[in-house]
């Protein structure tokens, strides 16, 4: 599994219709609204490293309103759920 957050900054009076036509496309996992540097923030989770190429690249700023991209690719994933996991030894007793 390939996993990438790209930061966008959209033009404003086009942040909720980017942000619904993303969240509709396959590979994307989650689209937040966001303050600050940038306007969305997308998780994206696909299988190989040219899907993510092909919805970056091919799907994603093709979508009229995207003004500029930063793609960051994820090595490793952190959670509190995956961590109570791995040290999860069974019932307390």
């Amino acid at each position: 599994m390939v996993a990438a957050v790209v930061l966008l900054n959209v033009e404003r009076d086009q942040i909720n219709e980017v942000a619904e036509q993303l969240a509709a496309m396959e590979g994307v996992s989650e689209v937040h609204s966001v303050s600050g540097r940038y306007d969305l923030v997308v998780v994206l989770r696909v299988k190989t490293n040219e899907q993510l190429a092909d919805l970056v690249t091919s799907n994603m700023l093709k979508l009229p309103g995207i003004k500029q991209t930063e793609t960051l690719i994820a090595f490793r994933a952190y959670s509190r759920h995956d961590l109570e996991a791995a040290f999860s030894l069974g019932p307390e007793g």
